[in-house]
């Protein structure tokens, strides 16, 4: 009964996700931006400070202006990894493209870069950006991140972008992360990560405007994950502290007291990078 329950939870989060994500990416192909907080009804979505200025100009320069609207990241994990001509790389949870796309350009020559989403929405947008951006060494393929659509051993980097705190089953996650790698392959993502305790209401509140559906990880519960799926050197670099202030409005919206539970609440909710090795 219990494992019914689990699945059915899990399931729900699934669909919530695929809703959420599918608006998003409507709204970019109707020429708006895919922050949920563009659409009044929503409060489920990011927006400043986790969204913005993530990528440099320079970066994004030559990119389908869809692929930059449609980014809903919290990190820029294409600037961390170190990526390599030649290597092969797997973007967990696409999106838009943005970051498969400048993916494709770091492994150029000789690499490809792989797209994952499992919303037919983002799905169509990305292959549209990656029809416009006329990058060829690029695949996006259709699926859940914890079921990924690849053989063992395939890739030589997993990259994501705030996203891996969306699913119902994290577990599944590292480990399908961890077969898809090769030996000595590289787990770069970034993700939303607390820092110590935090009440569950409170918590829920502050995910909320952060972005997440499922639930951040604490991040000794991210180093433990990943360790007993079998990677290796896994650290957490913080990139962003959120501050109540930033919250502060959609707190408020949620009949949340921002001052009452500042305390218990203020530098806990971080970006992070995460890295790790098989």
């Amino acid at each position: 009964m219990n494992e019914a329950l689990r699945e059915n939870d899990q399931a729900k989060i699934t669909e919530a996700v695929k809703e959420k994500y599918g608006e998003a990416a409507s709204r970019v192909a109707s020429g708006g931006a895919a922050s949920c907080r563009a659409a009044p009804s929503s409060s489920c979505c990011g927006g400043d400070p986790i969204t913005s200025n993530l990528y440099e100009s320079a970066q994004t320069a030559g990119l389908p202006q869809g692929a930059v609207l449609a980014s809903l990241g919290c990190g820029n994990p294409t600037a961390l990894a170190q990526l390599k001509p030649g290597e092969i790389v797997l973007d967990l949870g696409s999106g838009g493209g943005i970051d498969v796309l400048l993916s494709a350009k770091r492994v150029s020559p000789g690499g490809k870069a792989y797209g994952l989403d499992m919303t037919d929405e983002m799905l169509a947008l990305a292959r549209e950006n990656q029809q416009k951006a006329s990058v060829e060494n690029v695949e996006f393929l259709k699926g859940e991140i914890e079921n990924i659509p690849l053989p063992e051993s395939a890739v030589d980097v997993v990259i994501s972008n705030c996203v891996i705190n969306l699913s119902a089953d994290k577990d599944r996650v590292f480990q399908e992360a961890f077969r898809v790698l090769r030996p000595g392959g590289r787990f770069a993502v970034s993700d939303v990560v607390v820092k110590g305790e935090v009440p569950a209401e409170i918590r829920r509140n502050m995910e909320l405007w952060v972005g997440c559906v499922a639930g951040a990880l604490r991040d000794s519960e991210y180093i433990s994950k990943l360790s007993n799926a079998g990677f290796k050197e896994v650290s957490i670099e913080p990139t962003r502290v959120y501050k109540l202030d930033d919250a502060r409005q959609f707190l408020a919206a949620q009949g949340v007291d921002a001052d009452s539970i500042a305390p218990q609440v203020e530098g806990k909710f971080i970006s992070a990078f995460i890295r790790a090795t098989k």
